[in-house]
C-alpha cells in the first residue's frame, strides 16, 4: 500500500495569498503545501489495468494540480472526511477520471456530507436531460456511519468519528495507516479502534491552541497515547516552519513524529 499525502496544508494553503511573512516567503518547498488530500493505492489486481486501485480522501480545491503533479492516473474511489471548502471543493475535478474509465466513481461520506455535496453539486447527482454541455460527473454515493466497516476494492476500511470543534467529521482506518485531519476531540472509541497501528496522519495545525483543530502538543499527545510506529502532522498552518517545527516536536516528545509535507510518500505492506 502506498500513501501520498498530495497536500497538506490549512484551508487557505501555504503560502497564503497576499501574506509576505517568513514563512509564505521561504524557499523551501517543504513548506509550500496545498490543501489536504491523500491518495492511497494498492497493488493492481487481474481486474484492473496497468495502473493501481486508487483511493483518494477529500477532493482538495487544489486537486486538478495534485493530479498532475503526483501524477494520479485513476481513482477508484473517493472518501470524504466532511464538508467544508477546502476538502470539497475539488470535486469536479473528478470529472477526467470518469472520462478515461468509463465507469462511475464511488463517493463514500457521512450523512452530512453527502448533503452538502448534493447542495453544491447538485448538476452531479440530478442529471438535467435538457443538459447539452460537457460530459457531467457519473458518482455513486455511498452513506458511511462511524465504526461501520465496508470494502472498496481489494480494503476494507473503518470511518471513525472524530470533532472538529462541535462538527463531527469522520476519519479512516485502512489496516495499519489511519488518517485524521480537522479535528479537536477524539472519542474514546475511535481511539480504541486505532490501536496497533504502523502510520498515523494527523491534524496539527500550528502551535498555539485552535478551537477546532489540535495543535501541536495536543497531537503529540494522541501520538503518545497511540504510539504508532511513524506519525506525520497535516493541515499545517503558515505559523509554523517544517525544519523548526520538527526540532520543537522532539523537545517535546521521544516518539517518532514530524511534519508532513506535500508529496510524502509512504511504503506499508497492503491491507488484509
Amino acid at each position: 500500500m502506498r500513501i501520498t499525502l498530495l497536500g497538506t496544508g490549512t484551508s487557505t494553503g501555504v503560502p497564503v495569498p497576499g501574506c509576505n511573512c517568513r514563512i509564505c516567503s521561504s524557499p523551501d518547498p517543504k513548506n509550500h503545501r496545498l490543501r489536504v488530500s491523500v491518495l492511497i493505492e494498492l497493488p493492481k489486481t487481474k481486474e484492473l489495468d496497468s495502473a493501481p486501485f486508487s483511493i483518494l480522501i477529500d477532493t482538495s480545491p487544489d486537486l486538478r494540480a495534485q493530479a498532475l503533479r503526483t501524477p494520479i492516473r485513476r481513482i477508484d474511489g473517493v472518501l470524504f472526511t466532511h464538508g467544508h471548502a477546502d476538502h470539497v471543493n475539488g470535486f469536479d475535478d473528478l470529472r477526467p477520471f470518469f472520462f478515461l474509465q468509463r465507469t462511475p466513481i464511488p463517493i463514500y461520506a457521512n450523512h452530512q456530507t453527502l448533503s452538502r455535496l448534493n447542495k453544491i453539486f447538485d448538476y452531479a447527482f440530478d442529471h438535467d436531460p435538457s443538459y447539452k454541455g460537457g460530459l457531467l460527473p457519473q458518482l455513486v454515493p455511498y452513506e458511511i456511519s462511524p465504526l461501520l466497516p465496508f470494502s472498496l476494492g481489494p480494503v476494507e476500511i473503518l470511518p471513525l468519528r472524530l470533532f472538529h470543534g462541535s462538527m463531527e467529521v469522520l476519519g479512516f482506518r485502512l489496516g495499519n495507516f489511519a488518517y485524521l485531519t480537522d479535528c479537536s476531540e477524539i472519542p474514546d472509541e475511535s481511539l480504541t479502534a486505532l490501536s496497533g497501528l504502523e502510520v498515523l496522519v494527523i491534524d496539527g495545525l500550528r502551535e498555539s491552541p485552535h478551537p477546532t483543530h489540535l495543535n501541536l502538543a495536543g497531537a503529540v499527545r494522541i501520538v503518545e497515547q497511540l504510539t504508532p510506529k511513524q506519525s506525520y502532522l497535516t493541515h499545517i498552518s503558515h505559523d509554523m516552519d517544517y525544519s523548526e517545527a520538527n526540532e520543537k516536536l522532539k523537545a517535546l516528545t521521544t516518539c517518532p513524529v514530524e511534519l508532513g509535507f506535500d508529496g510524502l510518500t509512504i511504503e506499508l505492506p497492503g491491507p488484509t
